[in-house]
């Protein structure tokens, strides 16, 4: 029977050791309601940053996207509201290639001139071994889902920094389909993977 016990608390802890792992990916669901709460903009737009970074068979591309706006009120360590509205035409490839930067704002890939914002929206958020998990709203062209990422907060001296995990983000979700094996078959080597990396940096005031 002791052996049957401790066989069961084994597997007990393996499971929820596996749960807390599965936790940490990005699990991208319907939109969920907001919950309002009025702020005026305090993010600083100029040290606000969005890194990106995406794959294909042969390599790698990245690069960022700046904000237009921000606000975020930051409660007891945690991000009780939020909003990032992102300014997709500033779009830019750390490498300089201004072809893939014109490619990445067609029609074919993030639209910009028919979606040139996209935003996250705070739904909620809490501690958790010592970082926080914020859930919200990401708008990207026509599609809003509600994602969880991990972020750390510090605040000095009325400053405050929102600095996220970077997170993996599967485009074919919000119908970004230009090299998706999601849509098109027969790509063979000429696709581009569904999941890019993303963070957030994120500074302003009190």
């Amino acid at each position: 029977m002791k052996k049957i016990i401790l066989a069961l608390v084994v597997l007990t802890t393996v499971f929820v050791s596996w749960k807390r792992k599965e936790n940490k990916k990005i699990v991208v669901t319907d939109e969920v309601e907001v919950v309002q709460i009025g702020v005026d903009s305090n993010v600083n737009i100029a040290e606000s940053v969005v890194l990106w970074k995406g794959f294909k068979p042969t390599g790698s591309h990245n690069g960022t996207v700046k904000l237009v706006s921000g606000t975020m009120t930051i409660e007891k360590g945690v991000i009780a509201a939020g909003e990032f509205v992102m300014d997709m035409n500033s779009i830019t490839d750390a490498d300089g290639s201004t072809r893939l930067e014109g490619h990445l704002k067609n029609a074919d890939f993030f639209d910009v001139e028919k979606y040139p914002t996209s935003k996250f929206v705070v739904t909620s958020s809490e501690l958790e071994e010592g970082k926080v998990q914020v859930t919200g709203n990401l708008t990207l062209k026509d599609v809003t889902k509600s994602i969880t990422i991990s972020a750390i907060i510090t605040e000095v001296e009325g400053a405050i920094t929102f600095k996220s995990e970077t997170f993996e983000l599967n485009r074919a979700d919000f119908n970004v389909k230009y090299g998706s094996k999601s849509f098109f078959a027969n790509l063979k080597d000429k696709f581009i993977n569904d999941n890019m990396e993303i963070s957030f940096e994120v500074k302003g005031t009190k």
